[in-house]
């Protein structure tokens, strides 16, 4: 399947205008590059949802910190434009920086408290920068429907309230995390482990799943969450940057066993490892 690439606004919008007017529905899957599995069962969520399916390739500067990974973010358009004409993608949009904030951009999104804990207390900015782009592909593409990823879930839930504060006429779609066989969620960062810490790397879903059983057992909230801390330090895992049992909606913390989220970041070296699961 052939696979057509545009990279400015205007011609994005004229492709979508000529589904639309063909009566064809169409969904869009936005990503930064480096695409593995879980990247294409979006796109393939999006085939089932739509008749086109756009998929985007742009590494989002506003997003990353000033001492994260921007500059060495893997990037291989040829390979990941392969990727998606093979996963049935129609059309890859791939601006560069100066089409996405041209000269006197000065707009920044603040979705409020559902971007203030967890990752957004250990990456500042990092919430404003997705809102933004993710607003402006958004509004760009006039999509029927955006498919997003649960495993990075505090986004998922940002977006999620974008656009329903910003009357955005598109339709969010979760899709489950895809794994690797040990239980890793897959993960473009993932490349930047070592063989060794690879294998620490699969035992963030252990315990997690060991925290829920807890959890299921009657143990205190506080109680399985530190068991949890520990042993993912036991495992080998540098540090946690949180464990914790949250509203599916508000992520707010809850303090007693219920339906919730539980959600977790751990670190090995450099490299943090972001899961959720649902309780």
């Amino acid at each position: 399947m052939s696979l057509s690439i545009v990279r400015t606004v205007a011609d994005l919008r004229t492709q979508v205008y000529a589904w639309r007017k063909a009566g064809l529905r169409t969904a869009l899957v936005p990503t930064m590059g480096a695409l593995h599995e879980g990247h294409l069962t979006l796109v393939r969520r999006g085939r089932d949802l739509a008749d086109r399916v756009i998929a985007t390739v742009f590494v989002n500067p506003t997003q990353f910190g000033p001492n994260e990974d921007f500059s060495r973010y893997p990037r291989d358009e040829a390979g990941d434009a392969a990727k998606l004409a093979s996963a049935g993608c129609d059309l890859l949009f791939a601006p560069t920086v100066d089409v996405m904030y041209p000269a006197g951009f000065a707009t920044s999104i603040d979705v409020g408290p559902v971007t203030t804990r967890w990752e957004g207390a250990f990456r500042p900015g990092h919430f404003q920068g997705v809102a933004t782009v993710v607003t402006k592909l958004l509004l760009q593409a006039g999509a029927d429907v955006a498919c997003f990823g649960e495993k990075d879930y505090q986004q998922l839930c940002t977006i999620r309230q974008l656009v329903r504060d910003l009357d955005i006429p598109v339709q969010i779609e979760g899709v489950p995390t895809v794994r690797e066989g040990d239980g890793l969620a897959l993960s473009s960062r993932n490349a930047y482990l070592s063989p060794e810490q690879r294998q620490v790397a699969g035992q963030l879903n252990r315990v997690m799943r060991g925290v829920i059983d807890r959890l299921h057992a009657g143990e205190t909230v506080d109680a399985a969450l530190s068991a949890g801390t520990q042993a993912l330090l036991d495992a080998g895992f540098t540090a946690v940057d949180y464990l914790a049992l949250v509203d599916a909606l508000t992520l707010e913390p809850l303090t007693a066993p219920g339906a919730g989220r539980l959600i977790c970041t751990a670190r090995l070296g450099g490299v943090r490892l972001l899961d959720n699961m649902a309780v």
